[in-house]
């Protein structure tokens, strides 16, 4: 996957980057992913990549195809957008496909395989088992600042009482970690998480990886033929 994004980041010409574009579209689909999830996740990459094709062309020069006001709207720049949103869809797509069909604790484990740093590891586990224990804790406190009666607007009685709400937010928060460090600890945690079952080689493995390189040399060849 590593070689693959970094494969793509590096491809210029139009054909190589619609091949790749093809190519995590057919990830993606044969992935097992349900379209809106994937489109779901594609919305924040594209809301990006749309306004950067709509100022980059305006600040980056080229022969001019349009203006807008005193602003010339360059060839150039437009290409070079369009490059970018191209690289950047094909990279999460495939990113999606690969890792999107993971359950986290599967992540974890690759991760711990890869020699990542335990510390970075358990971060990512916690943050992801964690988060929703935050979401329901914000709703929880929402809520019951509605039942006293409060309605946002734009003044600084909502600033302040989001400034407070943000703060309860953070001490509870500090409060179930050092419950949850704890509950660990009495359980006997040391730091580590004991792996009770490891990946294993199987049949698809190196199908897989030779599909992988056939596309890895295809790409290169349409770029650097």
């Amino acid at each position: 996957m590593l070689a693959l994004t970094l494969l793509t980041a590096l491809l210029n010409s139009p054909r190589s980057l619609l091949a790749a574009l093809a190519v995590a579209a057919l990830c993606t689909a044969i992935s097992g992913l349900r379209p809106a999830t994937v489109l779901r996740r594609m919305v924040p990459v594209n809301l990006f990549m749309l306004l950067l094709i709509a100022l980059m062309p305006l600040t980056s020069g080229g022969r001019e195809i349009g203006r807008l006001g005193p602003l010339s709207y360059g060839k150039d720049g437009l290409h070079l957008a369009l490059t970018i949103a191209i690289k950047g869809n094909a990279i999460v797509l495939m990113l999606v496909a690969l890792l999107g069909s993971l359950d986290i604790n599967t992540v974890g484990h690759a991760m711990n395989h890869l020699r990542v740093p335990d510390k970075l590891t358990h971060l990512l586990l916690f943050t992801v088992r964690y988060l929703d224990v935050l979401r329901r804790e914000y709703g929880r406190l929402n809520a019951a600042m509605r039942l006293r009666g409060f309605r946002p607007g734009a003044n600084m009685h909502t600033y302040r009482t989001y400034g407070h709400l943000i703060g309860m937010l953070l001490v509870r928060s500090l409060d179930r970690s050092e419950r949850v460090v704890a509950a660990m600890k009495c359980r006997g945690f040391r730091g580590h998480f004991y792996l009770l079952d490891h990946f294993h080689y199987s049949r698809l493995d190196m199908p897989f990886a030779l599909v992988l390189i056939v596309v890895l040399t295809g790409l290169a060849w349409l770029e650097w033929l």
